[in-house]
């Protein structure tokens, strides 16, 4: 029988009552599988460091020699006191977010260290309140989310720690039982830290750009080992601006189209052609080209989705990898836009594909018109001979992140190659430098690290210049698989050579 529309729809659901349902304890086991990426939880934490106002932000990872310990994020935010820490950790609590605040549903502390950590402590202080802290646990939250409190004199040491970035006011945040961690073999322990170090620092320089570019806030990244306090590395990170070319790949543009979205009104979107080909790190470094084409969403200037079409066209295209659009989410709430719970993402609804189709510049010239002009200049650049530089081995530690950086930009890496790095030892005075090629380490005597640094080296990303320099020297010495004769009377005369420019430079730096 067809169906047959009748006047006896209710329009609202009527109800006859009310209950209160508390969410079961096994909640948290769903709480813990949320899918945050590693880069992602950090971001997320550090989002909220920056609603707290912090100037300083330390992404800090913890080791005992070879075994991974601790991640700590600490900051100089305006912090927090006892009924704050209460309300930060609890689990399903929204608290109230101002019109620019990052976070937005309440549930990124919890959600982004317990995907990781087994374990979730957060201690802090405010110009007005004593060191406190308190601590979630995966068998805490099965025991009807039970919170514990950190004891007074745990909680100021822990602040005390980080003293000179912690002076009135601040907060820490630190996971143990890191269950990534606890997966890395002890012989594999440096080469994973190079490699969580680099992949943070881009992702936070990518998603937080604006905030670094404006020197509102320093982030850094540093790695002690515990055991002996020695600081092993330390990366200030940099901003990564996804539309920072030197010059434009099309005259005219960057260009401000409006698009008219139904349900928020005029849309501006900024649109921007990269010069085909780039070498550089805003172009190259920040994931496969075809992912990182369409439209960059920010939210209150923190970047919340890198690369997309939300709608507008299919699948990405190769021919418009150079074609990017800058959007400010409206600040107003509409149902057009939502931003997923991770911030690594928009839903936009077709309302804002129909406005992008509907979209002019100020000129009359088309969205549309954009895109041809991204494909035409893409396709322009892949016509063109370009010279092709040799492969290397990459960089790892011990080289400062900016030359790293500029490497990468400028030559191309060898895939799945562990990376060449820097360490200072005592060496025969009649070396310099050594290779260590089965772990593929350049040791550097010691004993000329003053002379080099000029006394004022700190950290291991010293003297970057003679590294730079031996690096571009040595980096094809490691890819041999038959060690000749004369590859070692190489070495020979450049450590005779290199000992004779330190002696005159240590000649000039004591007269």
């Amino acid at each position: 029988m067809p169906h047959q529309p009748g006047a006896d729809w209710h329009y609202d659901v009527p109800t006859s009552g009310s209950k209160r349902l508390p969410p079961d304890s096994g909640y948290a086991e769903a709480l813990r599988n949320q899918g945050y990426g590693f880069e992602v939880a950090v971001a997320d934490l550090i989002d909220n460091s920056l609603d707290a106002k912090a100037s300083q932000i330390v992404v800090h990872f913890l080791r005992d020699d070879d075994r991974l310990l601790n991640l700590l994020i600490v900051d100089n935010g305006h912090g927090l006191n006892d009924t704050g820490l209460d309300a930060a950790m609890t689990v399903g609590r929204r608290r109230e977010y101002g019109g620019n605040a990052l976070g937005m549903y309440g549930t990124g502390l919890k959600a982004a260290s317990l995907s990781h950590a087994d374990a979730l402590t957060l201690v802090s202080k405010t110009k007005t309140s004593r060191a406190a802290g308190r601590q979630l646990t995966s068998s805490s939250l099965a025991d009807d989310y039970r919170c514990d409190t950190v004891t007074p004199d745990y909680a100021q040491s822990l602040l005390d720690r980080y003293d000179g970035i912690i002076e009135w006011h601040g907060t820490v945040v630190r996971w143990d039982r890191v269950r990534t961690f606890e997966t890395v073999e002890l012989s594999q322990t440096d080469r994973f830290l190079s490699e969580a170090v680099q992949k943070l620092e881009t992702h936070l320089g990518l998603y937080l750009h604006r905030f670094l570019e404006s020197g509102s806030v320093r982030i850094d990244i540093a790695v002690e080992n515990v055991r002996t306090g020695e600081l092993l590395d330390s990366v200030e990170v940099e901003p990564l601006d996804p539309f920072n070319y030197k010059v434009p790949g099309k005259a005219g543009y960057p260009r401000t189209f409006t698009a008219p979205v139904e349900g928020v009104g005029d849309v501006k979107l900024t649109a921007h052609i990269w010069p085909p080909k780039s070498p550089r790190a805003e172009y190259k470094l920040i994931g496969p080209l075809a992912e990182r084409q369409g439209f960059y969403f920010y939210r209150n200037d923190r970047l919340v989705q890198a690369g997309g079409w939300n709608g507008q066209r299919g699948a990405a295209e190769g021919h418009l990898n150079l074609a990017r659009i800058a959007v400010d989410l409206p600040s107003q709430p509409n149902q057009v836009f939502s931003l997923t719970v991770k911030k690594e993402g928009i839903n936009a609804t077709q309302a804002f594909a129909r406005g992008v189709e509907k979209a002019v510049d100020a000129q009359g010239r088309t969205f549309r018109n954009f895109l041809e002009d991204a494909e035409a200049v893409y396709r322009e650049g892949s016509s063109r001979t370009e010279v092709k530089r040799r492969a290397v081995i990459p960089p790892g530690k011990g080289l400062s992140p900016q030359v790293k950086r500029t490497i990468q930009e400028e030559l191309p890496e060898k895939p799945g190659e562990d990376p060449i790095t820097f360490t200072w030892v005592s060496l025969p005075e009649d070396r310099f430098f050594e290779l260590d090629r089965e772990n593929r380490v350049i040791l550097l005597n010691k004993s000329h690290r003053d002379t080099l640094t000029m006394g004022q080296h700190s950290g291991s990303n010293d003297a970057p210049v003679v590294k730079a320099l031996l690096y571009l020297m040595v980096e094809e010495l490691f890819g041999f698989t038959r060690w000749e004769k004369k590859r070692s009377d190489q070495l020979d005369y450049w450590n005779v050579i290199l000992l004779a420019a330190a002696s005159a430079q240590r000649d000039r730096f004591i007269h």
